[in-house]
């Protein structure tokens, strides 16, 4: 399963076998895998939930075509990179709640991705919801652009870490807001160990957003979209198209917009 990543994961997001892949085509690679990979925890709304292992990921995601959370698509990327050449590892950080300025409390939940390229740090993030910076976002402070907003690293001592993504998104944000804290100083060596316990407390913890509703969402051409149990919300240069749905409204929806299978 290992050695079949690269084809299956380059299937799914309809790229050629032979292009090549290095840092100056990851924006592609990054906007091509948002547009493929939903996030979305049906799974672990199901309970039926297996441990995180690359294999159990390749069939997940590549052969049946599913999305998922953080701690499933970040490492399915992180694998991905390092088999065609990256210096790559996971991290993990915790996300901000910016409507109550507090961290939201549930231990280091959030899996991103570090990379060096030529000697310097980058952020990768392709599981943050509709909040992709869809391209890599060096730790430098330096603000990077893509058609989902501005993005940016800084340093920022808190106790989940040592640096924090901000982020301004197009047609929503006016000032930057923090996405989340990470620490570098702590890369996973375990990751499926790591991966496991983030799924264990995302299904477990009273606070979790993810174990109460279900939820999909995925960038567009032009914005967002997002599928919950009562309501399909569609994003578009910045105006919101909001309309409800019903139990059966659901199941069609998720086929409809997202390709899966409810």
């Amino acid at each position: 399963m290992r050695t079949e990543i690269n084809k299956r994961f380059r299937q799914r997001i309809n790229m050629p076998e032979d292009e090549p892949v290095d840092f100056d085509s990851l924006p592609r690679l990054l906007e091509k895998t948002a547009a493929a990979f939903p996030f979305e925890n049906l799974t672990l709304l199901r309970g039926s939930l297996q441990p995180v292992t690359r294999d159990h990921l390749t069939n997940k995601i590549l052969n049946n075509k599913e999305g998922g959370l953080c701690y499933e698509l970040n490492p399915l990327l992180y694998f991905f990179l390092v088999q065609n050449g990256f210096n790559a590892t996971l991290v993990r950080g915790e996300t901000y709640n910016n409507e109550s300025q507090q961290w939201n409390k549930l231990g280091r939940t959030h899996a991103a991705i570090l990379l060096m390229h030529e000697d310097d740090f980058y952020l990768v993030d392709t599981g943050f919801g509709a909040n992709l910076p869809l391209e890599p976002v060096p730790l430098n402070g330096e603000t990077i652009s893509s058609r989902n907003g501005d993005f940016r690293v800084t340093a920022f001592d808190s106790e989940y870490g040592d640096y924090i993504l901000e982020m301004k998104l197009k047609h929503k944000d006016k000032d930057w807001k923090i996405g989340y804290g990470f620490d570098s100083r702590r890369p996973l060596t375990k990751v499926s160990e790591e991966m496991n316990e983030i799924q264990n407390i995302i299904k477990e913890h009273k606070d979790s957003p993810f174990n109460k509703t279900p939820l999909i969402t995925q960038l567009t051409d032009n914005g967002n979209i997002t599928l919950t149990d009562t309501s399909l919300t569609r994003r578009i240069y910045g105006t919101s198209q909001k309309q409800n749905v019903t139990r059966e409204d659901f199941l069609e929806l998720a086929q409809e917009y997202f390709g899966l299978q409810v």
